[in-house]
């Protein structure tokens, strides 16, 4: 089983614990309005690789790795369910820590099939990295032209499985900063005891090169990067409403409608 890649980081430090060799899988459904890899969109497309190929070059090397693993982020990975399965299977085999970085996207378009290759998959995946990019299913749409029924699924699919899970949230000025969406946030993480540690990244312009390259607008030009304080304060905000909601869980009080 072939997969098509994008781009493999050897030496990952913020796509999981430890150092990491990283994946970058092409293709992808979503357009989130401040996506920094707008040459993952398009599927088929990239360096065609098998899993041994992988797994050979993770091993060349894997003293670097001891207490990190493999990533495979996007694009969105889990549009190449089957290479996954391979790749994955002979990573446990060697013992490497494994973790798929995913938006959710394609859970609800799975058909009965796909579900179980992707149960499967999870049974494999040590970790999952799961980007919330709003909890209000219009703004997301906005946002990245979805709606977020599936993710929110998918999230819930991940809880039930009991999979590890770490929650991203990008911090944009003006887009996904509110601070009642961060609270939304954090009451929706207080309902996942599987989670375990809670990214908030600053968004930053990076990526506009990339556009000018494909000769694409930039969806979010003049927007600044945010600030390390800005993603401090919106983190804040998240573990805030998640504390008072396990608090007023645990003591019987009704919870405020969304």
């Amino acid at each position: 089983m072939d997969g098509y890649i994008h781009s493999i980081e050897s030496f990952g430090t913020v796509d999981g614990p430890g150092v990491r060799m990283v994946v970058f899988l092409q293709g992808c459904p979503m357009r989130c309005l401040y996506c920094h890899n707008p040459d993952t969109w398009a599927p088929a497309q990239g360096n065609v690789m098998s899993a041994p190929e992988i797994i050979r070059q993770y091993e060349r090397n894997q003293a670097f790795y001891t207490h990190g693993g493999l990533t495979v982020t996007g694009g969105e990975p889990l549009l190449q369910v089957d290479f996954l399965l391979e790749l994955f299977a002979m990573a446990k085999e060697r013992g490497i820590h494994t973790c798929i970085d995913t938006s959710g996207i394609t859970f609800h378009q799975a058909d009965s099939a796909y579900r179980r290759k992707l149960d499967q998959l999870l049974q494999l995946t040590d970790l999952v990295l799961l980007d919330i990019k709003q909890t209000d299913s219009e703004q997301h749409r906005a946002l990245t032209g979805h709606d977020n029924a599936g993710i929110l699924a998918f999230a819930q699919h991940l809880k039930d499985l009991q999979i590890p899970v770490w929650v991203r949230r990008v911090i944009v000025p003006g887009l996904t900063d509110q601070a009642e969406e961060l609270r939304a946030l954090g009451r929706l993480i207080a309902g996942m005891p599987n989670v375990r540690a809670i990214d908030v990244l600053p968004y930053h312009t990076m990526g506009l090169e990339k556009y000018k390259a494909l000769d694409l607008p930039y969806p979010l030009d003049g927007v600044a990067a945010a600030t390390a304080a800005e993603a401090a304060r919106a983190r804040n905000l998240i573990l805030t409403a998640l504390r008072e909601a396990r608090k007023n869980s645990a003591s019987g009080t009704p919870q405020r409608p969304e």
